[in-house]
């Protein structure tokens, strides 16, 4: 289908199957003729189409049409059910079922619940026990279809947020992913530089260029730290190749130049789920300390005893400490991880250092 029919379709009053189910409903009232007086099988042929062509822009009045044709059919049927009633109460029903699935608030609805009662019972005094059938009437095509229609909506508006909600936490899993993949590499590419614009045998061409390199990298991490901050919330693990170990994750500090060394005691295969937070502790830990404590020595042990994991990232402090932008949104962030994984974190000063605890219990977990 084309655009331009796609968007001829979208302008429709009514969806094409109601269309469809409302032609076929007012063809047997045309075909009632003989059976009503010229100007009520008027009125049940044009009320209907004055109905649909309302419900785009003024469902309510859409609605009050509706009401009043069902207490106007109630007068018309008199001792009998003929044909042309029930054609005429089908159609109230498809479109009061179209106008509850456009009206966004109940109010309006109401309102014409309660005119078409009081003058449903005004016409009653005046026509005799007619009030019991329109009353009727009332319920069956306007007010139930109403309700029902105004379930499908709210039931079409539940499926859009979860729908939205799911999108939201794909986006928001990815950002964690960037900022603490991207985050690190790019304080790891900030340290590289650093150690080679320290190089005794370096000219001054090429200390410069080392000096703008670590610059840029610095200035591209608070931008990412910038952007993802406000993203970021509790959600599952971030990914990350299986065979990615926390001595693979030490080995390359220590190769961009970081002074990092690893302490492990106890067992070396951990649960799964401690082993990903581990992994996010020690990444996180030592991004930190190569954004706002370059060139200081970084600790890492690890302790499995009774069942717990302790890790335990500490760097000194130098006496002018850098304090990046994203510093607090990565610690939050990691305190929640460590939180959904059933552990507690703690990360602060500790006379002249910094020190990340993480109480990761194993939970029965083999």
């Amino acid at each position: 289908m084309t655009g331009y029919g796609r968007g001829r379709l979208t302008t429709l009053p009514a969806p094409p199957w109601a269309l469809g189910v409302l032609a076929g409903l007012l063809a047997v009232v045309a075909l009632s003729y003989a059976e009503l007086p010229a100007w009520a099988w008027a009125g049940a042929l044009l009320a209907p189409v004055a109905a649909v062509a309302l419900l785009g822009t003024y469902p309510v009045i859409s609605l009050g049409v509706c009401a009043a044709m069902s207490i106007a059919t109630a007068l018309g049927m008199g001792d009998a059910v003929p044909v042309w009633s029930s054609a005429v109460a089908g159609a109230i029903f498809v479109i009061s079922l179209l106008a509850g699935r456009r009206m966004p608030r109940p109010a309006p609805a109401l309102s014409v619940f309660a005119v078409g009662t009081a003058l449903d019972v005004a016409l009653g005094l005046i026509a005799g026990d007619v009030w019991s059938v329109g009353l009727l009437l009332l319920g069956l095509t306007v007010v139930l279809p109403w309700v029902l229609g105004r379930s499908i909506r709210q039931q079409a508006e539940l499926v859009a947020i979860a729908a939205e909600r799911a999108r939201l936490q794909e986006r928001n899993r990815i950002a964690h992913d960037m900022h603490d993949t991207l985050g690190h590499e790019l304080s790891l590419l900030a340290l590289r530089a650093g150690a080679l614009e320290m190089a005794l045998d370096l000219d001054d061409r090429h200390r410069t260029a080392a000096t703008e390199l670590r610059a840029g990298a610095g200035l591209a991490t608070e931008r990412l730290a910038e952007i993802l901050t406000v993203l970021r919330a509790g959600e599952p693990a971030p990914l990350r190749p299986v065979s990615d170990r926390i001595e693979d994750l030490v080995d390359r500090a220590a190769r961009a130049g970081l002074a990092v060394s690893l302490e492990w005691h106890g067992v070396l295969h951990l649960p799964p789920m401690v082993d990903r937070a581990a992994h996010r502790v020690v990444r996180e830990a030592l991004t930190n300390a190569a954004k706002h404590a370059a060139g200081a020595a970084v600790r890492v042990r690890l302790a499995t005893a009774d069942g717990t994991t302790v890790v335990t990232v500490t760097n000194a402090l130098p006496p002018h400490a850098r304090r990046g932008t994203g510093g607090r949104a990565g610690l939050t962030g990691l305190r929640e991880h460590v939180r959904l994984a059933g552990g507690t974190l703690r990360a602060g000063r500790r006379d002249h250092e910094f020190e990340v605890v993480a109480t990761l219990p194993h939970m029965g977990e083999s």
